[in-house]
């Protein structure tokens, strides 16, 4: 009576991406030792070629899940200040895409969603949920116990991006201009500042921060589940790989081009 195993994860998405319309792979992993986040279904948005994730990260062909993310490491060298992605494409997304290719996952979004029922689904742990479709996810959250979704593709600099999705996503902005932009559109936003910057009236500070004394994790505050939750925009200090480096005078600068 050999155990089978339990698998660790499952696709829930193949087609077309959302932004640019290339191949692209949605995968749903069970498990986490997140401290900040707790345990949730984490999903990994993945362009579907030859490439690894990092290839494609070198290449530029990370657009079809990363859009025109100003994080992107091939944006080095137009953007004063670089602050690169703080995902480490070479860990997770790559082990994910490997096991990928190996036949290691198979297609069941039904699944997912059972998965879900009593756990929170983080929405891109690489990559922005606007690459699938909205009715994916929303076949994705229909049980779960809550999820977290930030978006930097709201701005919609590559021509395609569904406002629908900031049902379930928060804007991820990193300015003052970039917040009202957001919020003139009507979302609720995700917004990183230097340690100094006040935070704005309409604002609170992620609980889940080092600054907020990580009252919670975020699979028990679900603050940042788009305008579908009814609260305050979140502000967070810089914070991941860059902080300390360059980030408040990238910040900084970018206040003041504004």
């Amino acid at each position: 009576n050999m155990k089978t195993k339990k698998p660790t994860g499952y696709i829930f998405y193949q087609g077309a991406s959302m932004i640019d319309g290339s191949p692209i792979v949605g995968i749903a992993t069970v498990s986490s030792s997140n401290g900040k986040t707790g345990n949730m279904i984490q999903t990994w948005i993945i362009p579907d070629n030859d490439l690894t994730p990092q290839e494609n990260v070198k290449k530029g062909s990370d657009s079809s899940v990363c859009g025109d993310c100003e994080h992107r490491p091939i944006k080095k060298g137009e953007i004063p200040n670089f602050n690169p992605c703080y995902v480490l494409v070479f860990q997770a997304p790559n082990a994910v895409y490997k096991k990928y290719k190996r036949g290691g996952y198979s297609y069941n979004p039904e699944a997912v969603s059972e998965l879900a029922r009593d756990i929170f689904i983080r929405i891109g742990a690489w990559g922005n949920g606007s690459a699938i479709p909205k009715y994916v996810w929303d076949g994705l959250l229909k049980y779960s116990k809550g999820h977290t979704g930030y978006d930097h593709n709201w701005q919609d600099r590559l021509g395609r991006f569904d406002p629908a999705m900031m049902e379930i996503s928060m804007a991820s902005v990193e300015t003052v201009v970039q917040y009202r932009e957001a919020k003139r559109l009507g979302y609720r936003t995700f917004r990183v500042k230097a340690p100094h910057e006040p935070v704005l009236p309409t604002e609170i500070v992620c609980p889940a921060s080092e600054e907020a004394g990580r009252k919670v994790t975020c699979s028990d505050c679900r603050l940042c589940g788009g305008s579908s939750v009814k609260a305050k925009d979140i502000v967070i200090n810089a914070h991941g790989r860059g902080a300390k480096k360059n980030k408040f005078k990238g910040i900084e600068i970018r206040q003041a081009a504004n």
